[in-house]
């Protein structure tokens, strides 16, 4: 019986849609935040869940903390995402240092452990398609390399009798996130956006199916060391998307003119590594690469509510629209 959880990340996009739904079963929760977080981000859980101000950084606080408490189940979403300008050096503490404070506390008092990692763990653009739990892992980044070293630690803790699971979501979408659906988005709406003259399909989640796949591990039985891939039911053809997105936005097809040939998007992304720019590297690549997950074990073990992207996106595109009229 999950009587009380601890979680992290909960001022973020994916943590906030997975606290909405745990607060809705009358359970103790507490938040780990950091301590400059700003208040309004998390004002809506304020009477709801209890807030403890630890950096992931800051391990000697966080073991304190860990030392003096116990729970019946930690989900930890808490992460530094990749893009952001840390030194390498905090990326790791957050990422994998942390992880392994957060699975000793769950090693030590028989608590359930469900992590929140990334299909990041095949790399941008994997090597293999569709992606699944045997396929290579590539840290073509440092944000991935962090998420393959946790997994790797949780799996160690799981052969010592943790009982925990993975969940990677693919990229994620909802009404919230300023990420790569939105920013695709709205790159249509300004006529700035361009694809490539190949077919190329692409693999989204639903932030309503990803907060399902964390409700559904903590209520139900797991297998621990399983690992789920979560994303929308199918992959979709990106120029499909984005002739959905246009036809929302604008009640017309995106525009063939702006369908080019995929050699400049092969100069871009060649360009960007020579200046190491991870941002831009990965801008390229998700438009111009195909990149889709093996998600039947998530589907058949979980039961999710499958989800299509089209026509489910236009969550995006009607919040879109409210942001800018």
């Amino acid at each position: 019986m999950i009587n009380s959880i601890l979680i992290t990340g909960i001022s973020g996009f994916i943590g906030k849609n997975v606290a909405r739904r745990l607060i809705q079963k009358n359970r103790k929760i507490t938040a780990l935040i950091r301590p400059s977080t700003d208040l309004d981000r998390i004002e809506e859980f304020e009477k709801k869940i209890n807030f403890a101000a630890i950096d992931l950084a800051d391990i000697p606080k966080l073991r304190d903390f860990l030392k003096q408490n116990s729970f019946d189940c930690i989900v930890h979403i808490g992460a530094i995402r990749g893009g952001r300008k840390f030194p390498k050096q905090t990326y790791f503490e957050v990422n994998v240092n942390a992880t392994e404070q957060l699975l000793i506390n769950a090693l030590k008092n028989n608590c359930r452990f469900i992590f929140c990692s990334s299909v990041g763990v095949f790399g941008a653009i994997p090597n293999e398609l569709p992606a699944n739990n045997q396929t290579e892992r590539r840290n073509d980044n440092y944000y991935h390399y962090t998420k393959i070293q946790a997994e790797a630690l949780l799996q160690k803790y799981v052969l010592q009798g943790l009982n925990a699971v993975i969940i990677r979501p693919a990229i994620t979408y909802g009404i919230g996130d300023f990420g790569f659906p939105f920013t695709l988005t709205k790159l249509i709406d300004k006529s700035l956006m361009f694809i490539p003259d190949k077919n190329v399909m692409i693999h989204l989640t639903s932030v309503e199916l990803l907060s399902q796949a964390f409700a559904k591990l903590i209520e139900s039985n797991i297998i621990p060391g399983t690992a789920y891939n979560i994303a929308d039911k199918k992959p979709v053809k990106l120029r499909e998307l984005v002739n959905f997105i246009s036809n929302e936005l604008k009640g017309k097809e995106f525009p063939p003119k702006k369908i080019i040939n995929k050699k400049f998007f092969q100069y871009g992304e060649t360009i960007s590594r020579i200046l190491k720019n991870e941002t831009w590297i990965s801008r390229f690549e998700l438009i111009s690469k195909s990149w889709f997950y093996d998600t039947n074990n998530s589907y058949n073990e979980l039961s999710l509510k499958q989800i299509e992207t089209i026509p489910n996106f236009k969550v995006v595109t009607n919040w879109y629209k409210s942001l800018t009229k």
